[in-house]
């Protein structure tokens, strides 16, 4: 498995992350035994980056990597890093009440995180989406506080812009910044990536298939249950999906003329942004996450980076990224 440094202060880790959110929520059922499964095949393949929330499903999917850990061979777990996102405020319907980054709150969201992951520290922390109402350099600095007592490795950032990013980087070391990039995400590209390769900060990007959109097996015709964030999500509905959908098939002649998978070609064009860019793999089987490490084996040359760029140029999408509600809450604006 190839490897990537995550910024200049942080650990080294795999080229590919796994991220597990899936795994418990908001794209609808999952099979337990089988996500466990995925999370073995991913250590075993030299997966070594494991991304959660503890807001995902409620604590749900932390103590599911808790679980598949613990049932995984010593020399695995030891290699697994955790990265974990909190602040998130749910309620027992499973809405959503904003975010808490106070210093107070975030010892609390660790303590919990800890106990869940059956670990004794997590090795990147941050909060999910900034709180407005307290300062970043407070937030930051608790985590900074945790670090010291070892409870915490590194502290990140998620779906911040540059201003933000400057001044918690001013505060404490940031070892990364987590946000949405993917072919039809791309909005990082004019402030906040410049920002994060002056300040020596690496990204691990979600969403590099933007929720399936592009991955080459969503359709038309697919039935999402009300309970699926692609049922509220601008770029899932009616023509938006069709232009978006028209952009998956011209990247798809592209794939099929490389003997690889519309999936694989995506992955693989991130990879290509920079060595200071992890791409978080959203697979919950490991039949997705098979499919999704073969992009490591795919190399694009100039030419094929051209053909991408004229089948999928910059802002080619149709809709945003998060339902208008949500829009706010992020670094960046589409």
């Amino acid at each position: 498995m190839q490897t990537r440094l995550l910024g200049t202060t942080g650990p080294q880790v795999s080229a590919l992350g796994l991220g597990c959110m899936g795994m418990s929520a908001l794209y609808g059922e999952a099979d337990r035994a089988e996500s466990i499964a995925t999370v073995h095949a991913a250590l075993e393949a030299g997966v070594t980056l494991l991304d959660t929330g503890d807001f995902y499903a409620m604590g749900h999917n932390e103590m599911l990597i808790g679980e598949a850990l613990r049932a995984a061979p010593a020399a695995l777990r030891e290699q697994a890093l955790t990265s974990v996102k909190f602040g998130a405020l749910r309620d027992p319907d499973g809405g959503w009440s904003g975010y808490d980054g106070r210093p107070a709150a975030v010892r609390n969201f660790a303590a919990y995180s800890l106990q869940r992951l059956g670990v004794d520290h997590i090795d990147v922390y941050r909060i999910a989406r900034l709180d407005p109402n307290v300062p970043i350099e407070e937030t930051v600095g608790a985590i900074a506080e945790l670090v010291e007592k070892g409870h915490v490795r590194h502290i990140g950032l998620s779906e911040v812009g540059a201003d933000t990013i400057r001044r918690a980087a001013a505060t404490a070391p940031i070892a990364d910044l987590q946000i949405e990039y993917s072919l039809i995400s791309r909005g990082i590209e004019d402030e906040v990536l410049p920002t994060t390769r002056e300040l020596g900060i690496g990204i691990t990007a979600y969403g590099v298939l933007s929720r399936g959109l592009i991955s080459g097996h969503f359709t038309a015709d697919r039935q999402l249950a009300p309970t699926d964030f692609r049922s509220m999500s601008p770029r899932f509905q009616g023509e938006n999906l069709q232009h978006n959908l028209s952009l998956v098939e011209a990247l798809r002649k592209i794939a099929e003329q490389k003997g690889v998978s519309v999936a694989q070609i995506a992955i693989a064009w991130v990879l290509s942004r920079g060595e200071d860019i992890v791409p978080l793999v959203g697979a919950r089987t490991r039949e997705r996450l098979t499919e999704a490490l073969g992009a490591l084996d795919v190399t694009l040359d100039d030419a094929d980076l051209a053909a991408i760029e004229q089948a999928v140029p910059a802002d080619a999408a149709a809709g945003d990224r998060y339902p208008a509600a949500q829009m706010s809450h992020l670094g960046t604006d589409r």
